[in-house]
This record gives C-alpha cells, sequence and structure tokens, in this order.
C-alpha cells in the first residue's frame, strides 16, 4: 500500500499512521512450530515431506551462503560488513527459536572482486546451500548460474537469492533475486530505450529548503560499466530534484589515490560550487576532501553521501577533513538502537557498533527476509515442507516487509516482493566526530513521504 506524509515511528503500531502487521502473527506462529509449542491451525499441513526436503536443508539445520568480495588487493576486506551482517542474522536466530526448527548455518564464500569467483561461489552455493543471503560481488555478472541451479527433484528451479548489491541489470531483474533494498532500475523497461530509474530525493528535498542555490559536481566509480550504469541514475535524480550540475560527471577509478581528486576540487573552487558527492565507496569521500581542503574549497555547503559513508572507518580515516559530511540512511540508525528492538537485535548479534556498518546493516535486514520468507512457508507446509520452489513462490508475495524485531522495524514499508524502491530515509550527519541525526527529528523514525522518489529515463545499453 502506498504511504504519504512525514516522519513516522516504526514501533508502536498505532502512531504515525503506520499499519498494522500481518506478518506478525505468521513469525510469532512459526518460531513457536520449531519449538514444537504451536499445534496445527486449521489449513495447515505440519510436518509433511521429509526432514531433507531440499539441498542444504537437513534434520536440524539450513545452510544458507554469504557471498562477497573480501579478500582481494585493490579494497581488503571490502564487504566484510556484509558478512559480518549475515553471520549475526544466523547467531541471532539460533538464539531466538530457530527456523523450521533448525539451525542457521552460514557459509561464507569469498569472491575476491573477480567473476570466476563470483561465478563458482554460485555454483558451490548451488551444490551445498539452500539459499544465499547478503550477495555482495560486485562482479557478478552472469546469473545464469543461479537462475539454472537444479534443486533436489532435478528442476532447475533457481538458488534462491537475497543480495545487498546487484550491478548487474541481468541480476536486478532475475526472477530468483529479492533486494531489500531494490536496485533503481523498473525492470519493464529493461528492453526499452531509454530505460526508467526510480531515484531518491527526500534529503536533497531536505537541503534545498536549507539552501536555495544547490549546484555542484558528482564522482562515479569508473571501474565497470555496471558501477557506472547503476551510479549514474543516483546523480541523474540529485540533478532532477534541483542540485545543478557543474559539470558533467566525474568518473574515477576505485583505485584512485588522492591526488587523482585535483580535477574535481579544482572544478569546485572554479565554479564556487556549493554541493558535491560521491557516489562510490568511503574512501572516494574521504580522498575527494582531503583534496577539497588541500586546494582550498570553502564553498560547499552540502557534502553529501549515502550508505557508505556510514561507517566507522569513514570517521577514522577521513577525521577532521569530513567534519559536517552527510550520509542518508534507509534504515533506523545504529545510534537509536534504544528506540528500535530490530537495531538493537543486530548490534548485539553484531558484537557492537565497532563491527557494525551499512552493509552489515543491509545484509541483517536481507537475513530477517529470509527468515519471514521461511516462516510463511512452515505455516503453510509445516516445518518440513521447505523447498527452493516454495521459497520463491512466497518471496513473490511479501509487499510490505519492515526487517522487524519484536514488532519494530528498522525499515520504512518495502514491497521486496515487487523489486521496488521505497523513499524512505534519515538524514545523519557527522558532528565532532560522531553521526549525529538531522532529519526527521524524531528519534527512531523515518520519513517515507511519497515525494521522496522520482523517475528518470536514461538510455544505458
Amino acid at each position: 500500500m502506498p504511504r504519504t506524509g512525514g516522519p513516522r515511528g516504526l514501533g508502536n503500531r498505532g502512531e504515525g499512521g503506520a499499519v498494522k502487521r500481518s506478518l506478525l502473527a505468521v513469525v510469532a506462529v512459526a518460531a513457536a512450530v520449531g519449538s514444537g509449542l504451536v499445534p496445527a491451525t486449521a489449513g495447515a499441513q505440519q510436518n509433511q515431506g521429509s526432514p531433507d526436503s531440499e539441498i542444504g536443508v537437513t534434520a536440524d539445520t539450513i545452510r544458507i551462503a554469504v557471498i562477497a568480495d573480501v579478500d582481494n588487493p585493490v579494497r581488503p576486506g571490502l564487504f566484510q560488513g556484509t558478512v559480518n551482517g549475515v553471520q549475526a542474522f544466523g547467531k541471532y536466530i539460533n538464539s531466538h527459536g530457530k527456523l523450521a526448527g533448525r539451525n542457521v548455518q552460514v557459509d561464507f564464500i569469498d569472491s575476491k572482486l573477480s567473476a570466476d569467483e563470483a561465478r563458482n561461489a554460485v555454483i558451490r552455493a548451488c551444490q551445498e546451500d539452500f539459499a544465499i543471503v547478503g550477495t555482495n560481488a560486485l562482479f557478478l555478472n552472469n546469473v545464469q548460474p543461479l537462475e539454472q541451479c537444479v534443486d533436489k527433484a532435478g528442476q532447475a528451479t533457481g538458488l534462491p537469492d537475497m543480495p545487498t548489491l546487484q550491478a548487474e541489470t541481468a541480476h536486478q531483474c532475475s526472477p530468483i533475486s529479492f533486494a531489500v533494498i531494490a536496485a533503481a532500475l523498473d525492470c519493464s523497461t529493461i528492453n526499452q530505450h531509454p530505460q526508467t530509474y526510480a531515484a531518491r530525493m527526500g534529503q536533497i528535498l531536505y537541503y534545498k529548503k536549507q539552501n536555495k542555490d544547490l549546484h555542484g559536481i558528482w564522482v562515479l566509480p569508473s571501474d565497470l560499466k555496471s558501477t557506472i550504469n547503476s551510479t549514474t541514475p543516483v546523480a541523474t535524480g540529485d540533478v532532477k530534484a534541483g542540485v545543478k550540475q557543474d559539470e558533467d560527471f566525474f568518473k574515477i577509478s576505485g583505485q584512485a589515490t588522492q591526488s587523482e581528486y585535483t580535477p574535481v576540487a579544482q572544478s569546485i573552487k572554479q565554479h564556487n560550487s556549493t554541493y558535491a558527492q560521491s557516489i562510490a565507496d568511503y574512501k572516494s569521500s574521504v580522498q575527494m576532501r582531503k583534496e577539497a581542503k588541500v586546494q582550498g574549497v570553502t564553498s560547499i555547503k552540502v557534502w553529501d553521501c549515502a550508505l557508505q559513508c556510514y561507517d566507522a572507518k569513514f570517521l577514522s580515516e577521513g577525521g577532521a577533513d569530513v567534519e559536517g559530511n552527510y550520509a542518508s540512511l534507509f534504515f533506523v540508525p545504529f545510534e537509536e538502537a534504544k528506540q528500535n528492538k530490530s537495531v538493537d537485535a543486530f548490534l548485539k548479534s553484531i558484537g557492537g557498533k565497532s563491527k557494525a556498518d551499512g552493509f552489515a546493516a543491509q545484509a541483517w535486514t536481507a537475513g530477517l527476509f529470509f527468515r519471514d520468507v521461511v516462516n510463511n512457508v512452515v505455516k503453510a507446509d509445516g516445518n518440513n515442507g521447505l523447498t527452493r520452489a516454495r521459497f520463491l513462490e512466497e518471496a513473490r508475495k511479501i509487499h510490505d516487509f519492515r526487517a522487524e524485531v519484536d514488532g519494530q522495524g528498522m525499515l520504512g514499508p518495502t514491497d521486496v516482493g515487487g523489486k521496488k524502491l521505497n523513499g524512505c530515509f534519515v538524514l545523519t550527519q557527522v558532528k565532532n566526530g560522531k553521526y549525529v541525526r538531522i532529519f526527521p527529528k524524531q528519534k527512531g523514525t523515518l520519513n517515507c513521504d511519497s515525494k521522496n522518489v522520482t523517475t528518470v529515463q536514461l538510455d544505458q545499453s
């Protein structure tokens, strides 16, 4: 159901125009069924099938894989946060009722910033795991092994995939992939020229209320065509929202040194730009800020960034040079664990804020989506009815996901099954070396105004 209006709490269902959450009863019943405490409900077929109903499922274990780029010479430890987030999910589930009466075993497979390693990882997961959760492999450019993965019955059902990053359009639009934070591309237009993309603009609307004249530059990661294609809609959406473009988008490699940001800083000085954003990883923003300081840049009113800059490494490596930087998030911030049970459970399961970053939080929400789908299958088919085919069928039905723990979600309502981007966000800013909520003001809330999402037309074939 579409939502309009401003900030709203994610905990109390009676406040802020929030609606009742139908999946709460499903989760509660499924958890109890897993421990043998609830009798079969009307219409449910409890404990049908075999205990080893699918690849990766045994009488006491469900195996899931997390595939991520970690060990590599370019950005060592690049997506370690993703691995930490999925492992935190497994730890939480195994200490809170299990899934379908089984423990969750997390198998980490490193894709190492390699197309071959990513493909091999998917093939291995197909043979050993029920599903993959938290996929974060930049070079996963071949989805054939995902979609043609054969299940225990010998059918090419596909390997259920809950990614945190989808750079390639084929991955974004794959019918067996369900990203909690959907990609920008409207998959119904994938073969059209131009294609249609959704873009978040809530943070831009906020900036423009504070600063009437915003104009500036954007830096996009140039290492792959897919990274350019996936970030261009973001920058284009910012322009459509009202930030004037001073120059063509800068395209800089993720391996660039600080000196390679000199042209960016000089462009800012030449145009007296008031806005700047890198849509690459956090190191890009750090280098841009440091080089801007060297070049004597003083005109910027908004140093913008998103999820990648919500990271302790951004603060430690940037130091005083990243003071004032914004980071817009799609989830309730870690600093507000007291106001949100899902955030609190995440931080406790991962081992505290020092191990948490934006990618870890996104992986955690992917895990909770996996939990909800499994629980829906269990409700209908019993603990032994879990198959990849049934999982995919139920995943497509979830259109109001919030990543809830004990009735409190860390996301706004999200149509994961429909692959639709929502505009819910919270804006933070670095002040005195810490992230501080800027908008909306009330802790534990997100702004989910319908105006926060726009569409742009781009031909990126």
